[in-house]
């Protein structure tokens, strides 16, 4: 399922999307990147590029056979789909049982025995649920379980951490859960639009930064939060994190990857309570969203995923990944 309206379709076989409606394609037509065929695939009239240049939806959907569908955010937001059931699903359990140990360990299970045991935090008990979430789901990707990359994989807990102890609480049910999302999903294209989610080009900011923006816009939207709240909350969430760079020790989304989505989930509730409470920020949005962009262009290569500045040079973490090299 792909949440689109009018689309291009790129040489490289992506869409881009430009509003929200949803195109149902069959799996033969969807290649192994998660994209659509490409252009020629789908015997759409290429460009110069190899590009289906200005192709829109119903044009692709008349190509491939299919009779699109439309539905109404509403619509969709009643609707049981299987996204829906991976976020609302316990990322905890998947960290019990790991496939493979995760380089840092798993440490979800002892932040949650921690609340379980004392309830003695400093947060507090809502706080310690999305630090733990957000570590069981970083480990959870880092141990090859089921995630779902919203915005990335590297980020992957940071939005399911902010929404999964309010929906265990029964402070939201599935239809508010799917709304929330949905807003998350409008801030996180506005950011891919303007900017990138892509750590190899923007760094940590464009990934658990964008995270972070998505998931304060969801919470706040969530707590009946305005429009312009939630694009307070988050140019708060993504100017917090601006710069953070990318520097996976030993070349794996798990050091500093999974901590830093406790960061961008801690940091999103902290950016939804003061939107909320009535705290502007004097950026706007955009421009925060613009401004990222524009650091992460002027990042060295060496601190975008590359694996060869930041905490990925340091001693430790070289002896970390020569270590992983002679074990094969």
């Amino acid at each position: 399922m792909v949440v689109v309206d009018y689309a291009a379709v790129g040489a490289d076989g992506d869409i881009y999307a430009r509003s929200l409606e949803i195109f149902v394609s069959r799996l033969a037509d969807v290649y192994e990147r998660g994209g659509l065929a490409s252009a020629d695939a789908l015997c759409l009239a290429g460009n110069a590029y190899g590009a289906a240049a200005d192709a829109d939806l119903y044009e692709v959907c008349a190509r491939l056979g299919e009779e699109e569908e439309a539905l109404s955010v509403d619509d969709v937001a009643r609707a049981d789909f299987d996204a829906v059931a991976v976020v609302l699903s316990d990322p905890c359990e998947g960290a019990r049982l790991p496939l493979r140990e995760a380089l840092g360990g798993v440490n979800a299970e002892n932040v949650r025995a921690g609340l379980d045991k004392s309830g003695n935090t400093l947060c507090g008990t809502f706080v310690g649920k999305v630090m733990a979430s957000a570590l069981a789901m970083g480990e959870s990707n880092a141990c090859m379980k089921r995630i779902v990359a919203a915005p990335t994989a590297g980020s992957c807990g940071v939005l399911p951490a902010v929404l999964l102890p309010l929906a265990r609480a029964g402070e939201a049910d599935e239809e508010a859960v799917c709304e929330a999302l949905y807003v998350a999903a409008g801030f996180g294209q506005v950011i891919a639009a303007r900017a990138t989610l892509a750590g190899a080009e923007g760094g940590c900011q464009a990934e658990v930064g964008a995270a972070s923006a998505m998931a304060a816009a969801a919470l706040c939207s969530l707590k009946g939060g305005t429009p312009e709240q939630c694009a307070a909350a988050a140019a708060m969430a993504l100017g917090n994190l601006l710069g953070l760079v990318c520097d996976p020790v030993a070349g794996l989304v798990e050091v500093p990857c999974v901590k830093r989505n406790v960061v961008g989930a801690v940091n999103a509730v902290s950016c939804a309570n003061m939107a909320l409470a009535g705290v502007d920020y004097a950026i706007p949005c955009d421009e925060v969203i613009d401004a990222m962009g524009r650091v992460g262009s002027l990042l060295s290569p060496d601190l975008r995923e590359t694996g060869q500045g930041g905490l990925a040079a340091t001693p430790t973490g070289v002896k970390i990944a020569q270590r992983l090299a002679q074990e094969g």
